[in-house]
This record gives structure tokens, sequence and C-alpha cells, in this order.
């Protein structure tokens, strides 16, 4: 029977103080303040729910009327070929999940025992798990204080003779700043295979995530801008990436005969029905973009002169698609991090926690035990995310921006 790895407070010292607790009990109760004619006081605002009104039905019930429900049919290309597109790159690989898109692109580029990967230690854990399935060694850097993604300053000094590649994450739908990578990817000779999880449709200098390193990987879990329920993606410009990938997903079949394997394949198929979902899905992914970002517009116009909220960046030369609307909660808003949230879930408002560092992860923390990396120490400490759904109302989001207004007055009177 496999054994659980845990961690406990005198393991972890002073960093036990940042690593958050269970999530609050959702509640519905009166808000003091209501909402212009909307009465939100009889329901929840979830964290993020899929907008699932375009083809989608239409398309899987024709699935279904045709018996083409498993990992062949029209919708598998048709998807493929629709989300490259809008990647701007010339292929694109399904596959089961967003986890298996970051392992399939590691495996296809060779990497495996004895090779070190240099990732973000603030990710979500998928990042770091693909490089371990490999076998080879992940290599952590901190995130940076402005764009919260990976320090660009760190993963050149660590990069030695065993780099065989880099996978930046661009963290909750913000570009990471991949010129310099690219750069020193060419002077170093090693990969780049972006986790663009959480990016569909942002853009660095005018280009679309998943089409700037070598590799690009997707995730379409429920909670994405584009969803197939579960559901990944590999984007790449190299026709050999392409078919190596798309071979490994399907048990390395060889093309010479059937039941003849080469390699070490894998069964990361995607289904017929979900690349239905995805092809709806892509045909309204410039509607949910611009939804993401109308929404962060009315969110930080409204947080923004409270004292002590951080409201989610955005560089110059990017355009994020805000995936989730994250904020930092500063010594001068008079609550915590977490009794914000406990106030928030009170009031029917479902928030999440920002990553939990990999360093201080339990199943981590041996094999990175002594490192720090400040910057992620503290956004896991101070940061979460609100409401962030494409279909979010207007009206929803003032309520939930009054409502943090509102502890902040609260907290600031019992001074």
């Amino acid at each position: 029977m496999l054994k659980a790895t845990n961690l406990t407070p005198e393991d972890l010292g002073d960093l036990w103080s940042i690593i958050p607790g269970r999530d609050p009990e959702l509640r519905v109760s009166i808000p003091r303040i209501p909402v212009s004619e909307l009465d939100l006081r009889t329901r929840i605002i979830p964290v993020c729910e899929p907008t699932l009104g375009g083809n989608e039905a239409e398309y899987v019930l024709d699935c279904v009327e045709s018996n083409w429900i498993s990992s062949a049919g029209k919708y598998i290309p048709d998807f493929e070929e629709a989300f490259a597109e809008i990647c701007g790159t010339r292929y694109g690989v399904a596959c089961a999940n967003g986890t298996v898109a970051l392992h399939l692109a590691l495996t296809t580029l060779g990497i495996g025992p004895g090779d070190e990967v240099i990732v973000p230690t603030f990710t979500m854990i998928a990042t770091v798990n693909a490089v371990t399935y490999t076998g080879a060694t992940p290599v952590l850097v901190d995130a940076e204080p402005v764009t919260w993604n990976m320090d660009l300053n760190q993963v050149a000094d660590k990069v030695t003779p065993r780099t065989r590649a880099v996978m930046p994450m661009h963290t909750y739908g913000h570009p990471v700043d991949m010129d310099p990578l690219m750069e020193l990817a060419e002077r170093r000779g090693f990969y780049v295979v972006e986790d663009a999880a959480e990016a569909h449709g942002a853009e660095y200098k005018g280009r679309r995530t998943g089409s700037l390193g070598h590799a690009g990987c997707f995730s379409f879990y429920a909670n994405k801008i584009i969803t197939t329920g579960e559901g990944g993606m590999v984007t790449t410009n190299d026709p050999d990436i392409a078919r190596l990938a798309a071979n490994l997903r399907d048990h390395a079949f060889s093309e010479e005969r059937h039941f003849w394997h080469k390699y070490l394949g894998f069964n990361y198929r995607m289904t017929n029905m979900q690349a239905a979902v995805g092809l709806a899905q892509t045909e309204q992914i410039e509607t949910f973009v611009a939804a993401r970002r109308a929404n962060a517009a009315r969110y930080t116009a409204a947080l923004k002169d409270i004292p002590g909220i951080v409201t989610p960046p955005e560089a110059d030369w990017a355009k994020s698609i805000f995936w989730m609307y994250s904020i930092l909660v500063q010594d001068e808003f008079g609550m915590t991090r977490d009794q914000l949230r406990a106030y928030l879930a009170e009031r029917g408002i479902e928030t999440r926690t920002f990553f939990i560092p990999m360093h201080l992860q339990p199943i981590y923390y041996q094999a990175f035990k002594g490192q720090r990396y400040p910057i992620s120490e503290m956004l896991c400490r101070r940061g979460f995310y609100l409401p962030s759904a494409s279909s979010l109302t207007p009206r929803e989001i003032e309520y939930i921006t009054e409502t943090v207004r509102q502890a902040h007055e609260q907290a600031a009177s019992s001074r």
C-alpha cells in the first residue's frame, strides 16, 4: 500500500505559517449593502465555472448520433487545427489533460534520467510532476515580484551542462518575458516548453502563448478559458515534435503494421466528444478573453484605492487573459488573507489561495530541503483569487468588491 508523505509544523518551522488551511465554509447571508436591483443574497458565487453557450451540445450530439465517441472522429483533427490556429502554430496534438501534455512534450524531446529541467517553484504541482515522471531532475527558481512569473535571472544562474529544458509557466494568464529566455536557450542549447495551462489566448509582444517556445502545453480543465472537461494540447511549429508526440500519445503504434511498437508510448488520447466541446469553445475564445479582460478592468477600478489590496500585474509588453483575478492582501488592509477569505465565504463568495511553492510540498520537501524562495513564499502567504468566470456579471463584481471594501472598513473601525 502506498504511504503518503507528510509534513508537520516541526518540519517547516516558521514556514508553517504560510501554508493555507482548509478552505472556509461557504454560506449565504444578507449583505449590508445591496447591489443595484439584483439580489445576490440567495446564491453562492463560485470562484470559476465553465461557459458553455456555443455549439457544444450540437457537436456532442453529432458524436453520439454518429457513434464516433472514442479517440477517432472528425472533431479531434478539427479541434487540433482550430486551436493551433488561434495559438499561431502549425500543429496541435490533443491529449487527455494538461499534465500529460507536459509529460508528452518532455518525453518527445527525449528528456529523461540524468537530465535537469528548470521550473518555477511558484506553480501548480503538475509542472514539477511532469518532469519527475520522465526521470529527470526538477531544478527550482523563484518568482519575480512584478509579474509573479519565474525569475529569468535565476534561470541563467542555474543552467548547467545537464540542463535539457526550461519550463516557464504563464502564471494566472500573464505571459513570461520570453525573448530573453529564448535567447538564453539558443546560447546554452536547451529546449523551452511553455506551461500555458492558464494562458489560452494570452499574448507576448503580439504573439500568442503556445507559439513562443519549442512547444507549448495547455490544459482544458473545467476552470480554464477553453474547456473540454478534462483534456490538453501540445502546440508546436516543429513537424518532428508534432509527429512524434501524436505517435506517443497513442501507444506508439507503428505505421508499418498494427501492434508493432518502437517507442514506449502512452494512452494519452482525447475522445472525439471532448474535442467536440473543445472545438465549440475555441470558436468563442475571443469572446471569453474579452470578458476576462473586461471583468479584470472592473475589479481593478473598484479595488485599486482600497488600502492593502494589490491588484494583478500586466506588463506593457503583455496581454494577460486574467485567467484568475488574483490579488495580494498586505498588512495595511487590516485583515490577513485568510481572514478576508473567511469574511467573503460567509457572504457566499468563493475564493482560492495561491499555489503552495514546490519546495514546501510534502512530496518534494526532502529534495529541496533548505532551499528558500522568498518571493514565492510571500505570494503563498498573501495571495488569493476572486471569482473569475467569463460569465461573471458586472453586478456580481460590484457585490464582490463592495464586500471586500466592507471587510476593510470593519477591520479599520475595530482597531
